[in-house]
């Protein structure tokens, strides 16, 4: 099944992903199976992982890999997500990684908030369809035997757990020493829930002129984190310095790097319960530029009014430090903003104008009539 949703996170513009009732669809071939034709069985084997690596870490995966991986998926599937009817109700399930931010974790020595991030990941791709997440699974691989380490980041998974509200259900932990030469342990994992099928959020009937309203983020999250660690070793500066920049109380790029992903889980389903909301954005991969339009029906766009709300210190450092234009930055992180609600526009001076348990959100922009996003 984890490799049935790494095909789905390839597919692109598809509001509504539905897992196939066809029970087939799982032995169908892999991408390492059809990214070259010529290539002997044992050398496909030797390539599978890092051929499924690739696909679900590649930013801009090129559209004829895309045409080819939607050909051998059930109809309808897509995102970031999958559903699966079941009675009145959708499944909803998926995976992630916290990708090399483990490697920072390891070269700052912070591991006890490496799991919440590894929650966060999944089950805010999960309540971006309106759902709850029900439990989380993990899979902790430890490269060496350190157990003060696993302690901490068993630790931090279920404070994530927590922050859901899910169950910690099972998961796996295991040693395979000497597998990671840089890291100390990889992470991955996955989290179900649930949602009834008249409140599924599919971004079906968003429309020109409806309004993005952003929920901030405390900093890069999990994406990003490769190019974070060339601009890191270009500028000369160690995690225990200060971030330039930053105002308030001072921070370490260390502390600002590691900064766990927000988990919107009780904000967003505190929203829904308000109603009226058409569509959720996840900003994960390809930064704001790309996670907004994934959300809407063929057509549509966005304007984003890039001064509508505050970005981290931290994104103005990276930039600065790695001498990276805008457009690069926006398609990359998401720059200060982790959730985009796509509402009516009196649906948005509701949500705008009340207090949400001290949550925050911005009006960031709005749907527009032509594709692709335009800042302004």
């Amino acid at each position: 099944m984890e490799e049935y949703v790494l095909l789905q996170r390839a597919s692109i513009n598809n509001p509504l992903p539905l897992a196939s009732k066809d029970p087939t669809f799982l032995s169908r071939p892999l991408p390492h199976q059809i990214l070259d034709g010529n290539q002997s069985q044992k050398q496909r084997e030797a390539q599978k992982h890092h051929a499924l690596f690739k696909l679900s870490s590649t930013l801009t995966p090129s559209p004829e890999l895309i045409r080819r991986i939607e050909k051998m998926m059930a109809p309808g599937t897509g995102g970031l997500s999958g559903l699966f009817p079941l009675g009145d109700s959708y499944i909803v399930a998926s995976t992630d990684r916290v990708g090399t931010k483990v490697e920072l974790a390891s070269e700052t020595q912070i591991h006890d908030t490496i799991g919440i991030d590894l929650v966060a990941t999944s089950v805010n791709d999960i309540v971006s369809f309106g759902a709850e997440p029900v439990y989380f699974r993990d899979y902790h691989v430890m490269c060496s035997y350190r157990p003060k380490i696993r302690v901490k980041v068993e630790k931090s998974i279920s404070a994530g757990c927590s922050q859901s509200n899910c169950a910690i259900f099972g998961g796996k932990i295991e040693e395979m020493p000497g597998c990671h030469v840089e890291v100390e342990y990889c992470l991955g994992g996955f989290a179900v829930g649930k949602v009834k099928k008249d409140s599924l959020i599919d971004g079906k009937n968003i429309i020109a002129g409806d309004v993005l309203v952003g929920l901030p983020s405390n900093g890069v999250h999990c994406n990003g984190f490769s190019l974070v660690r060339r601009v890191l070793a270009q500028s000369g500066l160690s995690f225990k310095d200060q971030i330039p920049g930053g105002s308030g109380k001072p921070i370490t790029l260390g502390e600002a790097l590691m900064a766990p992903t927000v988990n919107y889980v009780q904000q967003v389903l505190h929203i829904i319960g308000e109603g009226e909301v058409k569509g959720i954005a996840h900003i994960t991969s390809g930064g704001l530029t790309a996670s907004i339009p994934r959300v809407f029906p063929r057509g549509l766009g966005a304007v984003i009014y890039q001064d509508s709300w505050e970005v981290p210190a931290v994104f103005k450092w990276i930039q600065e430090a790695g001498r990276i234009d805008g457009v690069e930055m926006r398609s990359t992180f998401n720059m200060g903003i982790g959730m985009v609600l796509v509402v009516s526009p009196d649906a948005s001076a509701r949500i705008l104008g009340e207090p949400h348990e001290g949550y925050l959100a911005y009006r960031i922009g709005e749907v527009t009539g032509k594709e692709g996003v335009t800042y302004q």
